[in-house]
């Protein structure tokens, strides 16, 4: 496959636009991934005209598989879509050059020779002015590895992987875009262009789909944790089997079980291991070696086994999972207030699988050369193990605690009820306790509902200190977040009555030393029935005299093994004795505050990733859009730079002869004056002349002569004024010289252009002309882009003369003509002075509202293919609105007309930034 400069023709330009328009239009419709992938070899194999084109994705092991393919009916060359090929296929230096140069290469088989464009420098990366080919002979290596597939010539672009959040500075090398023809063909430097120009596009689609799978694996995540967390505590019937097997099937186990360390009870759910004989009566959970193994665990430590057999410390246990297909183990000990109230495992099964291979992948020395075969071999790999991930590990983090503190629950729970049981024994003596108790659970769960109602931090925690507040009957409550390691404030209270209120009010690292912290950790309560009795530090001690405390209580509120804030209740009135009943809801209280700032925090982390995903695809797309309209920029203003060119030129050629002609009419008209009157006055003299003389004034018919030829010199004339006024128009439209803006009369701009257009408003055969109305006001001269607003007149008074010409022949191949076509061209000036207005309207079939909220869009016609590219209003919406802070607008309606409305600034105002 060699490289050639050779222009193919204007088909070919379309056909890539076209092409990658295509491309860009189902990157945007599709967000699934494997779709896209095929779109693109499909679309680029019928672009390139090849037999085969595929894309192959590297895997983590450096070896690669082709996950997508167009193929030419497999009639030249075989399909290898789905085989994998083995890492030293591609040497890790080729592989270097396409990620740091992006490099291309091109490989003519016959011809023996590669050729090489990198996009940036292999040496610091930065891009390359111009991607030249640079040709070497190949290794004879390549070519046999080619000529085994039946390739003659090999096109190849790599695609990059960039991180779509932004952490990753360097991008890594995704995959390869492989073109592979039976024959050997030419690629062409726009079809290079254009394919890379699809790689980048791809680019981009893996980095959209990634972040997509992202956000969806979170959303999963969140709401397994909300599930499995409604079961857990929907007081007073927690659903604990349920909340196991539902966990068990969000990690796709097998089996697990949950053992709870006080009762003893075991929960299980699917595929289970077995003990040997002399210990089937016990559980797995109370062998010694699992229960020494537990004791080295710390709250919140996750023990994740891919292989339960390669774990040394487990080769006793290893033997109760033999009979099971369980290979995969993870342990999640559960803790409450630093006690360990039991464990939840998850098993996992071994699987298989298989891996279709181009050819044997024998691991030798000669794996290096060319295989001879390339038929499918079948790798199959047996008792696999199943990796645990990060993400997994992060749930059963908070899966933990969710367990934990539903168990806790369900023990409370079953105390109280231990407690009613014995009721009959203690009526009398704690009746009132145990009501009390009743009473402040089912405030607990109050409380708990209304916390969890809401996902906004804010009102959690408002709502945390109102209902603590009117439980406790305290005068004020408060939430103090730690900031930092010793630093922290005030972030919400209430109060009850007149007391100074303390919202935003800071300690001291002094008052809350460090030591503080991890006694907090270690599930400290701190209680103070009378402040005035208590042994205090002098700046604790004056710290509460500030606040008007005489009693407090204070639970900590913790996040895993971090500590997040304090709870804290002050008696403001008088001292208070806390009761146990009392410190044991506030406590529980702020366990359930936790999960739910917990999960408030999770939810704002997704709505932040969401918000970020939707501004990225907003960024995108606006990004897509400029491209859009730079593109028609450039384009448009080559064509007008060219045709500026060209009119500035043959203005330029024709101006020199004209001027030598007109400037020489008036010295041949004298001359021809003075010789008339030189013959007149010969006849007077000689009236009688021999008759050769009168032969001759009889054969020129003489007194005719004398009578037309002053006429002639004067239709000479005549004809120069009228091409000196042709080429003047033609130069003042071009205005090559007017780059900047100044002040001109923008008159002398519509009157050049309907000058210029003036050949097809005249009348001729079946076509009855276009008369052009004007309605010129008395403007000042205004300053503008006098070459870019000619522009839009010539734009928007050439697309009027199409439509009224189209409309002219449907009338008469009709035979009904209603109305002569017309064009009205109206100016103003602004009632304030300020702007200048211009109406150019026609009285042609007008336009439906679709057409109409479209026409100033890049690339949109409603003319046939070949008439028009749709850029022309488009480039006038941005030279009126962009370029001139001005308003261009559109009123039309079907069998109406169509009215261009153009407003500019009578003085420049400068250019909108994009």
């Amino acid at each position: 496959m060699t490289f050639t400069d050779k222009p193919n023709g204007l088909q070919q330009s379309i056909e890539q636009e076209n092409l990658l328009h295509r491309m860009i239009k189902q990157i945007r419709r599709s967000l699934d991934l494997q779709e896209i992938l095929t779109n693109t070899v499909t679309e680029v194999r019928s672009f390139l005209g090849t037999d085969r084109v595929k894309i192959y994705r590297f895997d983590a092991d450096g070896s690669g598989e082709v996950i997508a393919e167009s193929n030419y009916y497999m009639q030249r060359l075989p399909s290898l879509l789905g085989l994998h090929f083995p890492a030293n296929d591609i040497p890790q230096p080729v592989r270097e050059m396409f990620l740091l140069a992006r490099q291309r290469s091109i490989v003519d088989v016959p011809g023996g020779t590669i050729g090489l464009s990198p996009l940036k420098s292999a040496k610091n990366g930065k891009p390359l002015l111009t991607q030249n080919i640079h040709y070497r002979q190949v290794d004879p290596c390549h070519i046999q590895y080619l000529q085994a597939m039946g390739v003659q010539s090999s096109f190849v672009v790599p695609i990059l992987e960039y991180d779509p959040k932004g952490e990753a500075t360097q991008p890594k090398l995704w995959g390869l875009l492989v073109s592979h023809h039976s024959k050997p063909k030419t690629i062409l430097r726009r079809e290079l262009k254009v394919v890379q120009q699809i790689a980048d596009q791809v680019a981009i689609a893996i980095s959209q789909s990634k972040l997509l799978s992202e956000a969806k694996a979170k959303q999963q995540r969140e709401a397994i944790i909300n599930h499995v967390t409604t079961l857990l505590h929907q007081l007073p019937t927690i659903q604990i089997q349920q909340a196991l097997e539902a966990t068990i099937s969000s990690f796709s186990g097998v089996g697990g079980r949950l053992y709870i360390e006080q009762s003893g009870e075991l929960y299980t759910y699917g595929e289970q291991p077995q003990l040997p004989y002399e210990l089937e009566n016990s559980v797995i959970e109370q062998h010694p070696i699992w229960q020494n193994w537990m004791a080295d665990y710390k709250p919140g430590q996750i023990w994740a086994i891919s292989d339960l057999y390669k774990a040394s410390y487990l080769r006793v246990l290893a033997l109760a999972f033999k009979s099971t297909q369980i290979r995969g183990l993870m342990v999640i000990p559960l803790h409450y207030r630093e006690n360990f109230i039991g464990v939840l495992s998850i098993f996992r099964p071994e699987f298989d699988s298989q891996v279709l291979w181009a050819g044997r992948h024998d691991q030798n020395r000669y794996q290096e050369l060319p295989r001879l075969s390339f038929d499918v071999w079948r790798e199959e790999r047996k008792g696999q193990a199943p990796e645990w991930t990060e993400e997994e590990i992060t749930v059963a983090q908070a899966l933990s605690q969710n367990f934990s503190m539903a168990i806790q629950q369900q023990q409370t729970y079953q105390q109280l009820h231990l407690l009613n049981a014995n009721l009959e024994v203690r009526v009398q003596e704690q009746t009132a306790e145990i009501e009390k108790t009743l009473m402040l659970t089912k405030a607990l769960k109050q409380v708990t509902d209304q916390i969890r109602s809401t996902l906004d931090l804010n009102t959690i925690l408002q709502t945390i200190v109102r209902e603590v507040r009117l439980l406790l009957n305290s005068d004020r409550v408060l939430i103090y977040q730690l900031m930092s390691e010793n630093d922290g404030e005030v972030i919400v209270e209430e109060v009850n009555g007149n007391w100074q209120p303390i919202l935003g009010m800071q300690l001291s690292s002094e008052c809350f030393p460090e030591e503080y912290i991890e006694l907090y950790l270690q599930g400290r309560v701190r209680t103070i029935n009378n402040v005035s009795c208590e042994t205090l530090s002098p700046c604790h001690r004056e710290f509460l005299e500030s606040m008007q405390v005489q009693a407090n209580l204070i639970v900590s509120i913790k996040m895993g093994n971090q500590l997040w804030g304090l709870l804290v209740a002050h008696q403001c009135e008088s001292p208070r004795n806390w009761q146990d009943a009392e410190i044991e809801l506030l406590q529980q209280l702020a366990d359930q505050a936790a999960i739910a700032i917990q999960q408030a925090q999770l939810y704002a982390q997704s709505c932040t990733a969401e918000a970020k995903a939707t501004a990225k695809a907003a960024q995108l797309e606006h990004t897509l859009h400029q491209l859009q309209e730079t593109q028609s920029k450039l384009i448009q203003t080559e064509k007008m730079s060219g045709l500026g060119q060209l009119v500035a030129g043959i203005a330029h050629e024709i101006n020199n002869p004209v001027n030598f002609i007109y400037g020489n009419l008036c010295h041949a008209s004298n001359y021809t004056e003075d010789l008339l009157k030189l013959l007149q006055l010969y006849q007077s003299h000689y009236p009688h002349p021999n008759s050769e003389v009168l032969a001759t004034i009889e054969a020129i018919d003489f007194d005719f002569l004398i009578q037309d030829l002053p006429k002639i010199m004067s239709s000479m004339k005549v004809g120069s004024d009228r091409i000196r006024s042709i080429v003047l128009s033609l130069r003042n439209f071009s205005r090559l010289d007017e780059a900047e803006n100044k002040r001109v009369d923008l008159h002398e701009g519509i009157d050049n252009t309907l000058l210029i257009l003036q050949h097809r408003l005249k009348a001729h055969s079946h076509f009855p002309g276009i008369e052009v109305i004007k309605d010129y006001g008395k403007l000042p001269k205004v300053e503008c882009y006098a070459g870019q607003m000619n522009q839009v007149f010539m734009n928007v008074i050439n697309n009027a003369i199409d439509v009224l010409t189209d409309e002219i022949e449907e009338r008469v191949e009709s035979e009904v003509i209603k109305s002569s076509p017309t064009i009205r061209i109206s100016t103003r000036v602004s009632a304030q002075n300020s702007y200048l207005l211009v109406s150019i309207a026609d009285n042609g079939p007008g336009m439906s509202e679709e057409v109409k909220k479209r026409i100033f869009d890049p690339f949109f016609t409603t003319k046939p293919v070949g008439k028009g590219t749709g850029l022309g209003l488009a480039i006038s919406y941005q030279i009126v609105v962009e370029k001139h802070r001005g308003l261009m607008e559109c009123i039309s309606a079907p069998g109406k007309g169509t009215e261009f409305w153009i407003e500019i600034p009578l003085k420049f105002q400068g250019e909108y930034k994009s």
